[in-house]
């Protein structure tokens, strides 16, 4: 029985110590999650949504904090029991995993609140440009701190800044430009994400789909990404076609020459036509007026405008007012021009005017 009484007289206070340390963190875990399951009940029966968001967002790192301070606390017991020489360092740990993971529930807090303004149908585009300061916002504030906890001196940074900002100025100009070129998309707002855009000076229409602080995607219309730099939207002229009010319809109409006394009857029966139509918007500017003695056809031409901007109710409109115009001229006893010559001829030679006659 020698070696239980060798175990018996053993020191147990770093195993008892460890064992409350491990039990204390287990129980506060689990009390957390019974509280935070109570929590999600009591705020999914309110009205408010805001509850819900926080909890969603701090849920988890609020667990993984518990989880962090139990094992420093453990690992501080055993320190202390068998090696003194790192007790010092474990204080650190805690305080950088805190704040670690303090940053990671601020970073979800913003998310969540960035989709929750989205989905109320809160500007895609602000609401981005606001997450994404109060992120750098964020970052900057932990930084600090994890600095002077590795005992890095911020007034050596900061006095570094001065020369070391113009160095990194220098080499980062483009970088820079195209920061810059978002702030001014942000603060002009000549679009935002879902605009449809295009620039006569560049190859660029298509989708707005983000806009970053370096690059902006644009989805092109035949479903490739286009990455465009910020600061090219500072030097072109750049067309917003999701802001216009009405769509357009100027078309140009021939008919033949020998219509020529319907024409006015016609075009009365256009405008009449386009007055009634349910899809034009009167309340624009609206012409139908003879326009030009063609080649082969009396051109009159059509100018109005639809109620609707999207690109394939347009173009259906746009058909049944084409189609309604064709029969308008049947009706009237008109028909379309099409290019056609007419050769008058004065003589012949006498070889061919003997037989002209023959051959017919």
């Amino acid at each position: 029985m020698e070696w239980w009484n060798e175990l018996i007289s053993q020191n147990y206070d770093w195993f008892w110590d460890v064992s409350i340390a491990l039990s204390i963190t287990l129980i506060a875990g689990a009390a957390w999650r019974f509280t935070r399951k109570r929590l999600v009940k009591l705020a999914l029966a309110t009205k408010n949504r805001w509850d819900d968001i926080v909890l969603e967002a701090i849920g988890v790192p609020i667990s993984w904090i518990i989880f962090a301070i139990g094992a420093t606390w453990i690992a501080d017991i055993t320190a202390g029991h068998f090696s003194s020489e790192i007790i010092s360092s474990i204080p650190v740990v805690r305080q950088l995993a805190l704040i670690i993971l303090t940053a990671w529930a601020l970073w979800r807090l913003i998310n969540r609140v960035e989709e929750r303004q989205i989905v109320n149908g809160i500007d895609p585009t602000t609401v981005q440009l606001v997450g994404k300061v109060a992120k750098l916002s964020v970052t900057i504030l932990i930084i600090l701190p994890i600095f002077q906890l590795l005992g890095i001196s911020i007034s050596g940074i900061l006095a570094f800044g001065g020369v070391g900002g113009l160095i990194v100025g220098m080499a980062a100009k483009d970088l820079l430009a195209n920061f810059f070129g978002s702030l001014i998309i942000y603060l002009d707002r000549p679009f935002k994400v879902g605009d449809w855009v295009r620039s006569p000076d560049r190859s660029i229409e298509g989708t707005v789909e983000h806009i970053g602080f370096r690059v902006t995607r644009i989805r092109t219309f035949d479903k490739r990404p286009l990455y465009v730099p910020n600061s090219v939207f500072t030097n072109i002229s750049v067309e917003n076609p999701s802001r216009m009010t009405n769509r357009r319809i100027y078309e140009t109409i021939g008919i033949r020459y020998q219509d020529s006394r319907h024409l006015p009857a016609i075009m009365e029966g256009v405008r009449a036509m386009l007055r009634e139509h349910p899809e034009i918007d009167n309340n624009q500017t609206m012409i139908v007026n003879f326009n030009s003695f063609g080649e082969s056809s009396l051109d009159f031409f059509i100018y109005t405008f639809t109620k609707t901007t999207d690109w394939v109710r347009f173009h259906e409109i746009k058909q049944d007012v084409l189609l309604k115009v064709l029969n308008i001229i049947h009706e009237k006893g008109g028909d379309c021009a099409f290019p056609t010559r007419t050769l008058h001829v004065d003589s012949l030679p006498p070889q061919l005017a003997g037989t002209a006659p023959a051959q017919r």
